[in-house]
Order: structure tokens, then C-alpha cells, then sequence
């Protein structure tokens, strides 16, 4: 066995591996000699059958086998003894000898290998990010107060449809009807939305449905028939609108108090007013440790100044997904899989420096979180702990959705850490100016 290194630079290798005959053949014969105790052939008992047979049989088998086992072994000594920090799997070169498959020859293969460089940054009070306090405006109140409004709203008869109201009418053609068909303006499409803007109970309109409703889902389920049966339809109906339904926001009462904080949290306006400060505080809060996180995790990524084999990156990762994305795949979302990466490499960097465990409750605690968060996104802010448990349970179970979660709690765990030693100062900024922010 003969091991040639070649180091191309400080991150990329290629490894030419001479293997002779001796160093394979004790594992082939051990293959073969194990297939020969199994083999079961007709006019031979088990295990009786030639040895001209078995390896005529399963010779280039075992010898496939044999010598993948020693590049296999070698390749592993290899990269511990240089220490390298190896960057997905070893590949196979580009100019890879052809070798003869035939037992008694000796092979000659050659692999890249990559790594990723030793990260050895200190982190302390000379490390600066800015902490963002968004000032709660007058405007920004009043918007919340009605958003806030408009949400425990309800439907009302109105006067002339606008544009985020609704109608109830008829439709017909002669010969297809559908009353009491609910429409929604913004939904009307093309030169029809002009003609219902504005209508009232009692207008009568003629629209082209094709042009008017263009989802062919939608439509056959307004007018009632199966979505095969459109395209024999004459697209031309009559509308009779019946009703006028507008959205109006809730007033200003102890009922709609109770429902928006619960019962007898606020009283007035006053206390209205206050609770949405808080409210609005509390989310500019929420808002502002998220861009704290994103700017600690840009600003340590740029510190650390990760060189990458880019090259070796994106052969590997054409292999690794085995043809499930093309070159031109891998050429646009690379940019977002190094960012990932460097904060990958970084967040496992500190997580030994500053001496980090994710333990089992970690895991269980954030997964509870992540089945709490689902459920509030559908309105359920209220759901016992026994079924988030149980829940919480069955992610734990889902390996890429564990892998995640404790990416996240990794991730955490760093920010505080991070977050303890380093100089942060306050800036305040409006809301607006927040969000422009990149």
C-alpha cells in the first residue's frame, strides 16, 4: 500500500491510494470462504460447492468489497492522522485512473478531500452590535387599536359595496342558476370588479364568469356543477345582487374589552389605550431580540472569516442529493447553504468555548414551545398542557424536525452566552426605519 499526498492549499487535498494485491486479498478470500459456507447450489450440499464456482459467482462481488473495505480503512487513518476537519465525505477525482476489475491486479484510486479551517476568534467587551428600542407612536396606536377592532368585528347589511366588502346575489344563464352565491370584491377579477364596486341591493349586472373568476375550482363551486362540466357553460350570467355585507369593526365597550384582554382587564379608553401600548411594546420587543440574534449571528459569522472549498463544496453536494437537483439547482441556493454553513461551523465553535450542553429538557422544552407556536398561528391560544405534551411528544420523534429544533436551541444557547460578554448599545428607532432595515 503505497499513500500519496498532495496538498493543493490550506483546505483541499487529493489522495492517491496504490493498492497491491497483498494488501486486499486476505479480505477477498474471507468473503469468498464465508459464500462458500452459505452457498446453496443445485447437486451441492450447503456449503460443498467448488471454489472455481463460488468464485466465478460471486468473485467480483467480494473483490468490490475487499477493496473498498481497505480504501475505506485507509482513507479513515488518513484523515485522523492529519487531523483533518473533513468538509462532508471524500470524493472521488476528477481524473480517476481506469483500473482492470480483476482479482490478482493492483488499483490505483485517487480522492479530494476537503476540510474546513481551525476557527480560533475570541469573542469580549471590544465586540459591539447595536440593541434597537422602536419608540411606540401615537400612529402606531391608533392603527393597533383599530387592527384590534376590526378583528372582533362582524359582517353588516350595507348601504354600496368598496372594496373589501362582500355580496350575496343570484346567478343565472338560463339554463345554470345559483342563488345566494357569497362573493367577495377584491376576489372579482378584470373589467367585472369595476361593475360591482359600487352596486347596491337590487343591482342587476351581466358578467363574463370566465374572465370574472378565473380559478376554475372557485367558480364551479359558485355555481354549484362540477369543475368538468365548465367548459360547456355559457360563460354569460345575469347577477342579481340580494345584499350588501360590509365588516365593521367592533366599538369601543366593556364586551369588546373582555374579548380582546380578557375578562375585566380593561375598562375604558384610557386602560385601552395602555393595554395596546403594552401590547405594541411587547411586540417591538419580540421584534427587536430577533434582530438582535440575526445581528450577533452576522457580525460573529464576518468575524470569524470562513474560508470554504466552495469548488469541492457544490461537487459534493450535486453527489450527496443523488441527482434530486442540478448543477444550475445547487449554482442558485449556494450562497444561502454557505451562510448557513458558516453559522453552522461558528455556532459549534462557541458552543465548545463557552462550554455549552443541549440538554434533554432543552429539547423537550423548546419542542413543547414549537407545538404551542403552531397552535396560536390557528387561533388556539388556549390549549392544555396535556396536549402539548403529547404533541410535543411526536415531534420528538421526527428526526428532521428534532435536528431543527436543536439547531435552534444550539442557537440560543450561543446568543446568551454571546450576549453576556460582549458591548451592545442602544439605539432608538422608529418603527418604520426598523423595518428598513437589511
Amino acid at each position: 500500500m503505497n499513500i500519496i499526498k498532495n496538498q493543493i492549499d490550506d483546505l483541499n487535498y487529493q489522495v492517491t491510494m496504490e493498492i497491491e494485491a497483498a494488501d486486499y486479498q486476505p479480505a477477498e478470500k474471507k468473503m469468498l470462504a464465508e459464500r462458500k459456507r452459505n452457498a446453496d447450489f443445485k447437486g451441492f450440499r450447503r456449503g460443498m460447492a467448488p471454489m472455481s464456482l463460488i468464485q466465478r459467482v460471486y468473485g467480483e462481488q467480494a473483490l468490490a468489497e475487499a477493496v473498498n473495505e481497505v480504501i475505506s480503512d485507509n482513507l479513515n487513518n488518513f484523515i485522523k492522522e492529519n487531523n483533518l476537519h473533513v468538509v462532508g465525505e471524500p470524493l472521488a477525482s476528477e481524473d480517476q485512473p481506469q483500473n482492470e476489475w480483476k482479482s490478482g491486479n493492483n488499483f490505483t484510486f485517487k480522492f479530494d478531500i476537503a476540510q474546513t479551517p481551525e476557527l480560533t476568534f475570541e469573542v469580549g467587551k471590544e465586540d459591539k452590535v447595536p440593541v434597537y428600542n422602536i419608540e411606540v407612536t401615537e400612529v402606531a396606536k391608533n392603527e393597533m387599536k383599530q387592527n384590534m377592532l376590526r378583528q372582533v368585528g362582524s359582517m353588516q347589511d350595507g348601504e354600496i359595496a368598496g372594496e373589501e366588502d362582500f355580496i350575496i346575489a343570484d346567478l343565472s344563464n338560463g339554463e345554470v342558476k345559483a342563488d345566494d352565491v357569497y362573493i367577495a370584491i377584491r376576489n372579482i377579477e378584470g373589467k367585472a370588479h369595476k361593475k360591482f364596486v359600487g352596486c347596491k341591493a337590487g343591482s342587476n349586472l351581466t358578467i363574463d364568469i370566465n374572465e370574472a373568476f378565473t380559478n376554475e375550482t372557485d367558480r364551479a363551486a359558485m355555481i354549484k356543477v362540477k369543475k368538468e362540466e365548465l367548459a360547456n357553460i355559457d360563460p354569460k350570467f345575469k347577477v342579481s345582487v340580494k345584499t350588501v355585507k360590509t365588516f365593521v369593526p367592533a366599538e369601543e365597550n366593556q364586551e369588546t374589552y373582555d374579548r380582546l384582554f380578557g375578562k375585566d382587564s380593561v375598562h375604558n379608553s384610557d386602560e385601552f389605550d395602555k393595554a395596546v401600548e403594552a401590547r405594541l411594546t411587547e411586540n417591538y420587543k419580540q421584534e427587536a431580540d430577533y434582530r438582535l440574534s440575526k445581528d450577533i449571528q452576522d457580525y460573529l459569522v464576518k468575524k470569524a472569516d470562513i474560508k470554504l472549498p466552495e469548488a469541492f463544496l457544490k461537487r459534493w453536494l450535486f453527489k450527496v442529493n443523488d441527482g434530486k437537483f442540478t448543477m444550475e439547482d445547487i449554482e442558485k441556493e449556494f450562497d444561502m447553504f454557505l451562510a448557513d454553513f458558516r453559522w453552522q461551523l461558528v455556532r459549534e465553535y462557541l458552543m465548545k468555548k463557552f462550554d455549552l450542553k443541549v440538554e434533554d429538557k432543552d429539547l423537550h422544552d423548546a419542542a413543547e414551545a414549537y407545538v404551542a407556536y403552531q397552535y396560536a398561528m390557528y387561533g388556539m391560544g388556549n390549549v392544555p398542557h396535556e396536549l402539548i405534551h403529547e404533541a410535543a411528544h411526536r415531534v420528538m420523534g421526527d428526526e428532521r424536525q428534532m435536528r431543527q429544533i436543536e439547531e435552534n436551541v444550539e442557537s440560543q444557547k450561543v446568543f446568551t452566552a454571546v450576549k453576556g460578554v460582549i458591548s451592545t448599545t442602544k439605539k432608538k428607532i422608529t418603527v418604520e426605519k426598523f423595518r428598513e432595515l437589511k
